[in-house]
């Protein structure tokens, strides 16, 4: 189903972020094609009459109305952002979000959903509270942008000077929705961590950098990595034993529901100074081996009405980005499709180097989703051979992979630009 937008209009000025006598306007349409490089003036992109839809197979696809145009405008983004390579860098990475990053907010709480034991972490040396094996995806994401794994915010590093180089606000269990992960206990949702970056926005970082001019500067200039929903599905919506929210709504209305929320949510931290956000799609949670197991499946095969109801969110929120963009001044928000790449890899496993990839490396009951990994037990041997690492996380190397997706010189599923040229414009 095509998905199409209304005609946006982008148009970014980043003033604060002079690039040393270079920079690019860019003004592209169905009918006009402009390109222009000049010296000492902001870098102006604006971008017309595309349409953009993820299909059936979880894949983006951007429609511009000539074919010739979609050509002047990939060479045109080339020119863009070998333009700016060599200039602004991103310097600092901060992250919101659930389990899939929190690397380790929650083994301050009184939550079930913690991870901060043996086997945990058995590649990364100790247990850190990230829920894998080894790194996460924003572990990697930091790496391939040359920056240190921010520290959690609920640690003592988070009241140090390492807040320069950012900080990971993420909370397992946590949602768009507050009510969402509720039966894990303690959680900061995506509303807790806004309040909490606020408090890192209005008393830690001013202590660091007390010029307001040079502190907004440095937020504009920072990458924002999101990566929040999975839960409000799983944790929530998917449990309808425990929540009425599968009673109350639609898939479609429950969809909109968390969108609205999201929009909300986005225009909070773009009012506390966030510019330049890497918003994460929600993944093909039907193929989890947790979902496996709650849906006795008998064949190993993803869970398609799961991964529907799923798409449904993704196909109803991605349209909007550019809406986003134009509404939101100075703004540059990036979308992860992490949706294609993951159901690819569960769906032809020896491509990308896995032998298994529906049961869970640690994990108790049928694909080992029946019971999340307990403490001390025993993880299989060939850890880089599974998708899986627990009931619902991919392993250390599946997390690789989906970071290259984004942050890698040959990134494909990010949009418009890559993770690493976001951080450099």
């Amino acid at each position: 189903m095509a998905l199409a937008l209304p005609t946006p209009s982008f148009n970014k000025h980043y003033d604060h972020m002079h690039c040393s006598n270079i920079s690019t306007s860019i003004t592209v349409s169905a009918n006009h094609y402009k390109y222009q490089h000049t010296q000492h003036s902001p870098i102006t992109l604006q971008e017309t009459s595309m349409e953009m839809e993820i299909n059936n197979n979880g894949r983006v696809v951007l429609h511009l109305h000539h074919d010739l145009l979609h050509l002047l405008l990939k060479l045109v983004m080339f020119s863009l952002f070998s333009s700016v390579s060599h200039c602004a860098q991103s310097t600092a990475m901060f992250i919101f979000g659930d389990s899939l990053i929190d690397n380790g907010n929650n083994n301050y709480l009184a939550s079930m959903a913690k991870a901060n034991y043996i086997p945990y972490g058995i590649d990364f040396g100790l247990p850190t509270g990230r829920f894998c094996n080894g790194l996460t995806v924003t572990d990697y994401g930091a790496r391939w942008l040359g920056l240190p794994y921010p520290p959690p915010y609920l640690s003592l590093e988070s009241k140090t000077t390492k807040i320069l180089r950012g900080v990971n606000y993420a909370s397992a269990a946590a949602g768009i929705l507050d009510e969402t992960g509720r039966h894990y206990g303690a959680r900061v949702s995506f509303n807790g961590q806004i309040l909490l970056f606020e408090k890192t926005v209005r008393i830690q970082l001013p202590i660091l950098i007390p010029d307001p001019i040079a502190l907004s500067q440095f937020l504009a200039n920072s990458m924002f990595v999101i990566n929040i929903g999975s839960n409000d599905y799983i944790n929530n919506y998917l449990l309808p034993e425990q929540y009425t929210s599968s009673r109350t709504y639609s898939p479609e209305a429950f969809a909109d529901l968390l969108i609205s929320s999201f929009t909300r949510q986005l225009t909070s931290l773009y009012r506390l100074g966030v510019r330049k956000m890497v918003i994460v799609g929600v993944g093909p949670l039907g193929c989890i081996p947790s979902q496996l197991s709650m849906n006795n499946s008998t064949d190993g095969e993803c869970i398609e009405s799961v991964n529907d109801i799923v798409m449904t969110f993704n196909r109803r929120f991605m349209p909007l980005l550019p809406s986003f963009n134009s509404s939101l001044p100075g703004s540059f928000i990036v979308y992860q499709n992490i949706f294609h790449t993951f159901l690819d890899m569960v769906q032809n496993p020896s491509n990308y180097g896995f032998t298994e990839k529906n049961q869970a490396c640690c994990g108790s009951g049928k694909y080992g989703g029946g019971l999340s990994c307990l403490p001390l037990q025993v993880p299989c041997a060939a850890r880089d051979q599974y998708i899986f690492w627990d009931s619902f996380h991919p392993t250390q190397a599946a997390n690789a992979i989906i970071a290259a997706g984004c942050y890698s010189p040959s990134a494909t599923d990010c949009y418009p630009i890559s993770g690493k040229q976001l951080a450099q414009i």
